[in-house]
């Protein structure tokens, strides 16, 4: 371990450092938020200066070694979807009031995870088929720039529960159009007992939903300006 974790309190536990858990730590370490990571791979850790652990992210005694039971956030991008399964059952286990936050590498994978007890669950495949999507809707004149790649890979995701003074009560998400009206995208639902990602625009949004919202920051902050009171 590249130090001590026995006084670290309210931090953020990265599980796995492949390709998105770099960018992952990137934010964090941007940010200047307390963080630690795990992996199994002791040559990812080569030259870092940020703190970490190797050994299986999927053990309860490797998460209670990062403290776990005192982690404000625990962020699961490892290779193999049943690990992630499992390591949230331990977290949920361990820290009941964590936020778990999740990658799923198989779409078939997500309700898993949700059951197992995740807090989000980020498709790969589906934000990327979202991202594309939207740069092949752009009007055919529009120059595809690198600027405009870009900007697709700095978007948010945000978790909003819905207040019974919400404009988006009652209304489907055909009705709002969110992706035309200002840019952004629902993609995920919970609604208490199920949560989804695949989204039927049919949805009416209902109190108390948990929807999470895809966007740039500007799209993201008229959403919220919006809708969330």
């Amino acid at each position: 371990m590249h130090e001590s974790v026995n006084f670290i309190d309210n931090h953020i536990i990265v599980l796995g450092y492949g390709e998105v858990g770099h960018r992952v730590v990137k934010r964090l370490t941007s940010a200047g938020v307390l963080f630690v990571v795990v992996d199994s791979d002791e040559e990812v850790f080569k030259d870092v200066e940020f703190t970490h652990l190797t050994g299986n992210a999927a053990s309860e005694s490797i998460l209670k070694k990062v403290a776990v039971e005192r982690a404000s956030t625990v962020i699961m991008t490892l290779g193999s979807d049943s690990d992630i399964t499992f390591a949230i059952l331990v977290t949920r286990k361990l820290n009941p009031n964590s936020v778990i936050l999740a990658m799923a590498n198989e779409v078939h994978s997500i309700d898993k995870m949700y059951k197992a007890g995740a807090d989000y669950v980020a498709s790969l495949s589906i934000i990327a088929g979202q991202i594309l999507g939207r740069i092949a809707l752009l009007p055919h004149d529009h120059p595809l720039r690198e600027e405009t790649i870009m900007m697709y890979e700095g978007i948010e995701i945000e978790k909003y529960t819905i207040s019974s003074s919400s404009l988006l009560v009652g209304k489907t998400l055909a009705e709002l159009d969110l992706l035309n009206t200002i840019g952004c995208n629902v993609i995920g639902i919970d609604a208490g007992d199920k949560a989804s990602s695949e989204i039927d625009p049919k949805t009416v949004i209902k109190e108390d939903m948990t929807l999470a919202v895809l966007g740039n920051v500007e799209q993201i902050k008229e959403f919220r300006e919006k809708f969330v009171r």
